[in-house]
C-alpha cells in the first residue's frame, strides 16, 4: 500500500468516527483537507473517485450505478438541491445520494478541499456550485 493510499484510509478512519450522522459532511472534508487531500473528483455512474492528494493522487472504484449503456438523466437543478438536502439532513446513505444525484443529471462532481466548494456537472455543461461551513475539529 503507497504512502498516499495509507493516509486517506487513515483520514477516512478519523473522519467516520468524529463526523455526526446530520450535517456530517464538512467534518469529512475537513479531515480530508487537514490530511493533505485537496479535490475529489467523482464520475457517475461509473462511481469512480480521484482523490487529489499532497502525496499523490489515488483512485477509488465503487459500485457502479448502472449497466452497460444508460441514458443521462437531464440536468435537474430542483432535483439535486432536494438530494444535497435529504443527505445533509442524515435522511439517505452515500449510496443513495450518489444514485440521487446520477438521478438529477449529474455525470460529475468536483469538491474542493481548499475552497471548501462541490461543483455538479450535467452532460450538457450545467453545474451548481455549493459551499460548505468551516468546522473545527
Amino acid at each position: 500500500m503507497s504512502e498516499a493510499i495509507e493516509n486517506l484510509s487513515k483520514a477516512f478512519e478519523r473522519a467516520m468516527a468524529i463526523r455526526p450522522k446530520v450535517g456530517g459532511f464538512p467534518y469529512l472534508a475537513e479531515t480530508l483537507r487537514q490530511a493533505g487531500v485537496s479535490r475529489n473528483l467523482w464520475y457517475l455512474p461509473s462511481c469512480q473517485s480521484l482523490y487529489l492528494t499532497d502525496l499523490g493522487p489515488v483512485a477509488s472504484v465503487g459500485a457502479s450505478l448502472t449497466d452497460g449503456m444508460a441514458d443521462i438523466p437531464p440536468f435537474d437543478e430542483e432535483m439535486l438541491i432536494a438530494a444535497l438536502r435529504k443527505d445533509q439532513a442524515g435522511e439517505s446513505t452515500f449510496p443513495e445520494f450518489l444514485l440521487s444525484t446520477w438521478n438529477a443529471g449529474v455525470v460529475s462532481y468536483d469538491v474542493d478541499f481548499v475552497e471548501r466548494t462541490c461543483t455538479y456537472y450535467g452532460s450538457g455543461g450545467e453545474r451548481y456550485v455549493e459551499s460548505y461551513s468551516v468546522v473545527e475539529l
